[in-house]
């Protein structure tokens, strides 16, 4: 069984759906499945990490589309090869284009690959409805009228992470009549073992001593991810001396443009927040194992990696409902769930401080078991294999 995943880049830096596809590539050869990548990279990029498959780059796209006039030729001499045919991403030539050449190409052959279509969230309802992405919404009213309808209902399926981005992809656009829609499930790969060096160099960075205790959101600092709202209500709980002590909230991204220089203004009298810039290697991993608790508070999240590698690490995550795999924590007992409002933010800070050790202790118990039953990249890769019906062969 040979797979083609279609994607705009494999570079490492744009996160998301090129590390889905790294992920799952080593747990699927363990299947009996390879795969191959072509994407719109310049051949000489260097991605800084050495990959085990074979990636395809047939040279960028031009202007926000990134049209490829390449991926027509580049199609008709090659898709012959493949089983089935996987593209990541929506509202780009990479879809388009990638119907149209397979197409044309099965017009002329009696055997050809089947062709998926891997959205990863971009059918959210969120996107066309959140008031900064008013002219985005615009835009892809028209692709969708003139593309990307055609796209979703003419693939042989449409496939999600997820059963809540399945459902929310019902939403969002008049028309939206797939063949198929499938829940494939995802994974990551299991976290470095903990060692004290990790929790180290993330206390180095941060400034928190050895026996502080924590809060920790890692992520972009956005408006999507609700920051505004734990910033005050842990602000809040701090003024209201409802509590004798607080752990501290750590603030782990990018400290890059308007709204993160807002957030840091309006934080800078707490002495208990603290941002540290973007987290990485060990000192990432040190924040994660060592935290009281994730938490994430955002107004719309496909599936949220940081969150799952907060489970792998035994840490409970704190998020909203508007995060798609919310049900599945929940199932698990990995966490706590409130509404993405204030009220919904503070009362998870609020019900975590309330808890006592041993429900704590269970809760991360539960966490690593939540990651284990729902997101390894094994469990994905089998549930791929089942759902597509593929004759996977373990090896």
């Amino acid at each position: 069984m040979l797979i083609l995943r279609v994607i705009v880049t494999m570079n490492p830096s744009y996160g998301g759906p090129c590390q889905g596809i790294r992920n799952s590539i080593p747990a699927l050869s363990r299947f009996g499945i390879d795969n191959e990548v072509v994407c719109f990279d310049e051949d000489d990029v260097d991605y800084g990490i050495e990959d085990s498959f074979l990636i395809h780059r047939i040279g960028r796209g031009v202007g926000p589309y990134s049209f490829n006039s390449r991926l027509e030729s580049w199609s008709a001499k090659n898709l012959g090869r493949f089983d089935i045919v996987i593209v990541h991403g929506l509202w780009l030539h990479t879809s388009f284009g990638m119907y149209k050449a397979w197409s044309k190409f099965k017009r002329h052959r009696t055997k050809f690959p089947s062709l998926y279509i891997m959205p990863h969230g971009m059918l959210d309802p969120y996107f066309q409805k959140s008031k900064d992405r008013r002219f985005k919404a615009i835009r892809n009213s028209i692709f969708w009228h003139l593309f990307e309808k055609r796209v979703i209902n003419g693939v042989d399926g449409v496939l999600f992470t997820c059963e809540m981005e399945l459902e929310l992809a019902k939403q969002a656009f008049f028309g939206y009549n797939p063949k198929k829609a499938v829940n494939i499930g995802y994974g990551i790969q299991r976290p470095p073992a903990f060692n004290a060096q990790m929790d180290g160099e993330f206390r180095a960075i941060s400034g928190l001593k050895e026996d502080d205790r924590y809060f920790l959101f890692l992520s972009r600092i956005h408006e999507k991810k609700g920051i505004d709202l734990l910033v005050k209500a842990y602000m809040n709980l701090t003024d209201s001396g409802m509590f004798s002590s607080l752990p501290k909230l750590v603030i782990a991204g990018p400290l890059l443009g308007r709204y993160a220089e807002l957030m840091q203004k309006i934080a800078s009298h707490q002495n208990n927040i603290v941002f540290t810039g973007m987290l990485q290697g060990n000192a990432k991993w040190g924040a994660l194992y060592s935290a009281e608790s994730f938490i994430l508070p955002s107004h719309q999240e496909n599936f949220g990696i940081a969150v799952v590698e907060s489970l792998a690490c035994g840490t409970p995550v704190l998020i909203t409902n508007k995060i798609n795999i919310w049900k599945e924590i929940d199932e698990g007992k990995g966490g706590l769930i409130e509404q993405d409002d204030a009220e919904g933010v503070r009362n998870l800070l609020v019900r975590w401080i309330e808890l006592q050790d041993k429900e704590r202790s269970e809760y991360r118990k539960s966490a690593r078991k939540t990651y284990e039953e729902y997101f390894t990249v094994e469990s994905a890769a089998s549930q791929f294999c089942k759902r597509l019906e593929i004759d996977a062969h373990t090896s």
